[in-house]
């Protein structure tokens, strides 16, 4: 079987997504950071990340693992007259992403990984649940609809802003804070829902609720602190309101 290098498939798939790095590129495959490192050391990519990720991106399996043919298997770029092979991948990613009708629907998956609005939640497989349709044109001025995932909140810690029992639309392809904003994080085995308020050297998790005081995380900590997306939107059930 060929081995597949890191390098090549890395650079494939930041052309043709909105992961731009490896921490999320883990986000997207509901791995450790650790395991793109060990990937990346053995210069192997495992075959079920290449097909798990052409389903999630709507990519051609063969052109993100060997670099044949063109990344959408739907929508073949055809070459003009005296264009050389090799500008055929690079119009087909160029194009891509602006192929988005305002009627067409996005259907967001649902997944089993619980946020924690509290201690911290140990429930973080990326189990994909259900899926959820949305158009998209209501999705996108918000951010990435391909890299957006539901997960369920658990805890009362972003109380009012967020409830238990609250489901949150999280972008997984905004990694960077901002001044202002709610974040789905990981720390070492827990993933939680907070604001970031970060320093050089430091990330403090703030919670609304102020019976919760701020989680401090630094120096080597940091190796296990990651950004796993934005909550851009969320939703919840009124029917006890």
């Amino acid at each position: 079987m060929e081995i597949i290098p890191f390098s090549l498939f890395y650079e494939r798939l930041t052309k043709a997504t909105p992961i731009d790095t490896q921490a999320g590129l883990a986000t997207a495959l509901g791995v450790h950071r650790s395991a793109i490192t060990q990937a990346k050391n053995r210069d192997a990519v495992p075959h079920k990340w290449i097909l798990a990720l052409a389903r999630r991106y709507q990519l051609s399996p063969d052109w993100l693992e060997f670099g044949k043919g063109t990344p959408s298997p739907a929508a073949p770029v055809q070459s003009a007259p005296g264009v050389p092979n090799s500008q055929k991948t690079q119009q087909a990613v160029a194009h891509r992403p602006t192929r988005q009708p305002s009627q067409e629907m996005v259907h967001v998956p649902l997944i089993s990984a619980t946020l924690c609005a509290g201690a911290g939640s140990f429930e973080v497989e990326g189990a994909v649940l259900a899926k959820h349709p949305f158009p998209y044109s209501f999705l996108s001025p918000m951010g990435t609809p391909s890299a957006m995932v539901f997960m369920h909140v658990m805890g009362d810690s972003m109380e009012p802003f967020i409830l238990d029992g609250d489901m949150v639309l999280v972008d997984q392809a905004q990694h960077q804070p901002a001044r202002q904003g709610v974040y789905a994080v990981g720390f070492e085995d827990a993933i939680y829902v907070k604001r970031l308020e970060c320093a050089q050297n430091a990330v403090r998790l703030l919670s609304d609720n102020p019976e919760y005081a701020p989680i401090e995380i630094m120096g080597d900590e940091l190796h296990s602190f990651r950004i796993l997306g934005k909550v851009v939107w969320l939703c919840r059930d009124c029917r006890f309101a």
